[in-house]
């Protein structure tokens, strides 16, 4: 088994590669050339990496990437700066899913599990779910005015659509945190198919180490990847 994680130097993905660690799998790493890890990422023997942009890499160097990897987890994010939430960009999160999904196919890879850091911000109306009139307000106005939002949903929609309920090649989980917070240690934590709380008006909390260990866990689990596959679950802190 090998994963490659993108977005490994930002705060949920570089735990993300320590539970991957903890668990003996061989993960390949994709980073900023400017991006620091810590030693015990950077000098592991078990994680392989990769320097560059995703959005910059071509389609030779994404095949490369997706190379012998039957895994892919995404824990990409726009920087909380101007530049980084208004500029370009615009559709890190999407573009990325939609090229690295094409080289799986292009590679003939077969069930390759695609892991993606969603948002309890994502209501997954294809499946049921439905905000009140005051969210529906309030996220009309974030897909209008903050373009990483607009990614987000893209993304979901795109595996929702795309990879739909049965694919032969990709199989997907959207892993949906409420509020992120920074704990030291896992804790007890609940998973659920739908918000149970408002993510806007009675949010929840979720650490960044509680996600990276379900994560995690979806890759070397197989009997709770089959009953989270093809769906977008929520995480809680209890």
């Amino acid at each position: 088994m090998k994963a490659l994680v993108l977005g490994a130097s930002g705060a949920t993905g570089k735990l993300v590669v320590g539970q991957l660690i903890k668990k003996n799998v061989f993960t390949r790493i994709l980073i900023r050339k400017s991006a620091v890890l810590p030693k015990e990422i950077a000098e592991n023997p078990l994680v392989e990496t990769v320097k560059g942009n995703i959005n910059q890499l071509g389609a030779s160097e994404i095949n490369n990437l997706v190379q012998s990897c039957n895994v892919v987890i995404s824990c990409l994010g726009h920087n909380v700066s101007l530049k980084g939430m208004f500029g370009h960009p615009r559709y890190l999160v999407l573009d990325a899913i939609q090229s690295l999904s094409e080289a799986v196919r292009k590679n003939k890879i077969k069930k390759v599990k695609f892991i993606l850091m969603s948002t309890t911000a994502y209501t997954n109306t294809l499946f049921g779910e439905k905000n009140s009139i005051g969210e529906r307000i309030i996220f009309s106005i974030l897909t209008t005015l903050l373009p990483p939002h607009r990614d987000n949903v893209k993304a979901a929609n795109f595996m929702i659509n795309e990879f739909g309920k049965h694919d032969e090649i990709i199989e997907w989980v959207a892993v949906r945190p409420d509020t992120l917070i920074n704990d030291d240690v896992e804790s007890a934590y609940e998973i659920c198919e739908s918000p149970v709380r408002s993510p806007i008006f009675n949010a929840g909390k979720t650490s960044r180490i509680n996600v990276s260990h379900f994560m995690a866990e979806l890759v070397t689990d197989e009997e709770l990847w089959r009953k989270w596959v093809f769906k977008t679950p929520v995480i809680y802190n209890k």
